[in-house]
C-alpha cells in the first residue's frame, strides 16, 4: 500500500510549500499566483536545497517553508514513533 504523508505544509500570501513523503521518496509540491512547481527528490534535504533554485518563489515563503521543515524534523527527533 502506497500512503503519501504532508511532512511540511507552509502557507503564506506569496504561496504555498509542501514536503510529501511516498514510497521513501520526497515530492516537493510549490505554488503561487501564476505558477506551480512539482518534482520528487530521493531525501527532505535534496528537496530544500532544490526549493532555493525555484524562480518564482519569494524569500519570504522560502524562509517560512524552511522553518517549518526544521521544526517538523526537530519534532520527529523529539518523538520517533509520534508520525
Amino acid at each position: 500500500m502506497n500512503v503519501t504523508r504532508h511532512f511540511s505544509d507552509t502557507r503564506t500570501e506569496q504561496g504555498r510549500v509542501r514536503f510529501l513523503l511516498a514510497s521513501g521518496r520526497v515530492c516537493l509540491i510549490a505554488e503561487g499566483p501564476g505558477w506551480h512547481h512539482r518534482s520528487a527528490h530521493d531525501t527532505l534535504s535534496e528537496a530544500a536545497t532544490f526549493l532555493a533554485v525555484l524562480p518564482h518563489l519569494g524569500g519570504e515563503l522560502y524562509g517560512q517553508a524552511l522553518d517549518e521543515l526544521e521544526h517538523q524534523l526537530e519534532f520527529e527527533r523529539s518523538f520517533p514513533g509520534a508520525a
